[in-house]
């Protein structure tokens, strides 16, 4: 039986980075009730990057940092965590607090932590991070989303309009078929079929169909049946949105992407990447072998060393 080496961190950054009103909408709702949404938001992964750059706790490509103005006019920024192991992890809520107060530390800006819990644990369920000492006594409380409990909300999902619906569908079934290809399939193709049905917008549904191909890998045969079954169903619906061209650059996308982040990894962990190593780097087309290296450029202990990686 075979088991399908899936990507998270990725999708749901870019996922996030595309949907965050609605993914605050349907993941966050009392969040999304004090939100001024009138106003622009800011992405400020540039600062995130410089609380973590010395961080051993662990790299999270899925994080995210946010500027957000609140419907009583004060400035806020909201840090999110997307936690996509798939066991307990006992530094979770210690990042949680690490992150937040060296950005109020840094930038004296109230941070508001949020944490989506992707794994497939359903006792693990972080809440907060605190320690008593002489009296003293430190504490944080996070706002948490478990994806798992979406689960009993399928139907829901499968009839709502909010684009994030979509990711948390493929995401659960991406979770629930890892040895199970021919049972992905079947799964992807509702999911995307959905988009269609629903009635997404045409760039909606592009957009979408991105994150999920994304998401939801699928070994090359059954790729092949995927893409001959959208073809089919597009030309019965005459909804052509996503041609096989589309489709050919969307994994050019999601393979620069992917190399994008190894080598932004590398510079974050060793400053300077020399410009060999980024050429070869980027000559790499084959995406297991990316997220691999991706896997790698995290804990590897030395650009020599990652070469030599690549070298062999």
């Amino acid at each position: 039986m075979m088991q399908l080496r899936d990507e998270y961190d990725n999708p749901w950054k870019e996922a996030i980075s595309i949907y965050f009103q609605p993914f605050i909408e349907l993941l966050f709702p009392d969040v999304n009730a004090i939100v001024d949404w009138t106003r622009d938001y800011e992405f400020l992964d540039t600062v995130l990057q410089q609380v973590t750059r010395d961080d051993e706790i662990g790299e999270r490509t899925a994080d995210k940092l946010v500027k957000v103005w609140l419907k009583d006019g004060t400035e806020t920024w909201i840090l999110i965590h997307v936690e996509v192991q798939s066991q307990y992890q006992a530094n979770f809520a210690e990042r949680m607090y690490v992150y937040n107060s060296r950005i109020f530390g840094v930038y004296r800006q109230k941070v508001l932590s949020l944490a989506v819990l992707a794994d497939d644990s359903p006792s693990w369920y972080p809440t907060q991070f605190e320690y008593n000492i002489g009296g003293s006594q430190v504490l944080l409380k996070f706002v948490v989303t478990k994806l798992l409990d979406y689960q009993q909300q399928w139907n829901a999902l499968e009839q709502s309009l909010n684009p994030f619906s979509a990711i948390i569908m493929a995401h659960l079934k991406t979770q629930g078929t890892r040895q199970k290809p021919e049972d992905r399939l079947q799964w992807k193709l509702r999911i995307i079929k959905g988009l269609y049905q629903q009635g997404y917008s045409r760039d909606d549904i592009r957009e979408l169909f991105r994150l999920i191909d994304w998401l939801m890998a699928l070994p090359q045969p059954l790729d092949n049946t995927f893409e001959r079954e959208i073809q089919r169903f597009e030309e019965e619906t005459k909804m052509p949105y996503v041609t096989s061209i589309e489709r050919v650059g969307i994994q050019k996308a999601i393979i620069n992407t992917c190399r994008e982040d190894i080598i932004d990894i590398l510079d974050i962990r060793f400053e300077i990447v020399p410009s060999i190593l980024r050429e070869m780097i980027n000559k790499i087309d084959d995406i297991n072998q990316l997220k691999k290296l991706h896997r790698q450029a995290v804990t590897i202990a030395s650009l020599a060393e990652f070469q030599q990686l690549i070298n062999s």
